[in-house]
């Protein structure tokens, strides 16, 4: 088995932070709904991406149909966490390694709906909210470590 390659980004919309209530995760036997998480969005690097920062703008459209995003930051430390045995046994990967990227969103548009059938909500939290919300402990420690100064 091998390390899945991902991306990941902190959006910020003026003081408002942007979070994914993901309902379903890729396996080897196709998609599969799981108890909904609250995370960043994110997702795995495609082979036709040219590099990080491409990947992570394809996911932003991907998964909330906006374009007008801003990469401001690519952070040097990875999230990097072990799947659990009988997830890794479905998803095919042992471990995840996820570049994370600190994004704005220049758009007027707030109506956003979500554009993939893993995500069923999408929404908009200030930064004390987001420490409640997401769902890993290892994103809720980085998103301290790099958001709250």
């Amino acid at each position: 088995m091998k390390v899945r390659k991902a991306v990941g980004a902190i959006v910020t919309i003026g003081e408002d932070y942007v979070l994914i209530l993901k309902t379903k995760i890729h396996t080897t036997e196709g998609k599969k709904e799981i108890e909904g998480e609250w995370d960043f969005i994110k997702g795995g690097v495609e082979e036709e991406d040219s590099s990080l920062e491409e990947a992570i703008l394809r996911e932003l459209e991907e998964e909330t149909g906006m374009k007008a995003f801003l990469v401001k930051k690519e952070f040097e430390e990875k999230i990097s966490f072990k799947f659990p045995q009988e997830v890794a046994d479905k998803i095919g990967y042992h471990s995840q390694e996820t570049t994370m990227f600190l994004v704005e969103y220049r758009g007027e548009n707030k109506d956003w709906l979500p554009q993939d059938d893993e995500v069923s909500e999408i929404g908009f939290f200030k930064k004390e909210v987001v420490l409640r919300k997401l769902a890993h402990e290892e994103t809720r420690k980085y998103f301290k470590k790099h958001c709250l100064n």
